[in-house]
């Protein structure tokens, strides 16, 4: 019953488990959603909109919620802290989660207002993730990400020796996800990447450059190492 619950939830008609699970686990998973869902009922009049359920874990803080929208079933798993404050602000499309102690924001220094993030349908963002949407980050459809990834979209300026770097402003540049990529744990991917549709990005990489449909990457600077389909 509760697999046909997922599988409607999910609007996904061949979803399955892959494994037997005992009572005890299906009662465990059922009550823990169960909160989730009830503490997401608490959020969702604050949201710019919600199209569907909010499961909302402990923890979790969300500021200026009147500028976040988002999609069927979003996930927010516990101590997740979103700070939506920008220009844009944040759109979670549908069956988004975001997974436990993630930090998304949009403005660092309030004078600068940052310009938002966008994360696309069914896309999981890991554990502990970073993502500093100041100069603007895009997310795909079907991205997965292991943990502790970093996605940044501005840089300090730094050129000028004989003044602080604190006072010499900020470079923003957006920063691109394209759809079905996998991020591997702990990359970071620097403002200004555009990474293609289909893109498989190594555990530990840092992405300095833009990167071509269906690549695979790895390396500090990260290079593309082979072709998807041996195209």
């Amino acid at each position: 019953m509760i697999e046909k619950l997922i599988r409607k939830l999910k609007n996904d008609p061949n979803y399955k488990w892959e494994n037997t699970y005992s009572s005890r686990d299906l009662f465990t998973v059922s009550w823990v959603r169960g909160c989730q869902a009830m503490r997401g009922l608490f959020i969702k009049p604050f949201l710019k909109s919600s199209s569907g359920l909010v499961f909302m874990g402990i923890g979790v803080k969300v500021r200026h919620a009147y500028q976040l929208s988002a999609g069927k079933n979003l996930i927010l798993d516990d101590n997740v802290s979103i700070n939506a404050l920008s220009a844009k602000g944040i759109k979670l499309g549908d069956h988004v989660s975001i997974a436990r102690d993630s930090i998304l924001f949009c403005t660092g220094v309030i004078a600068q207002q940052g310009s938002g993030i966008t994360i696309g349908n069914r896309t999981g963002i890991g554990a502990r993730a970073f993502i500093g949407g100041q100069g603007g980050v895009i997310i795909g459809d079907d991205v997965i990400t292991g943990p502790n990834i970093q996605i940044f979209s501005e840089n300090h300026n730094f050129q000028d020796a004989s003044i602080s770097i604190k006072d010499q402003g900020v470079t923003r540049e957006a920063t691109v996800i394209g759809n079905n990529c996998w991020l591997g744990g702990g990359i970071t991917i620097l403002a200004g990447v555009n990474i293609g549709d289909g893109c498989v990005i190594a555990a530990g990489s840092v992405v300095t450059k833009s990167v071509p449909p269906n690549s695979v990457v790895a390396g500090v600077p990260a290079k593309v190492i082979k072709t998807r389909g041996g195209v």
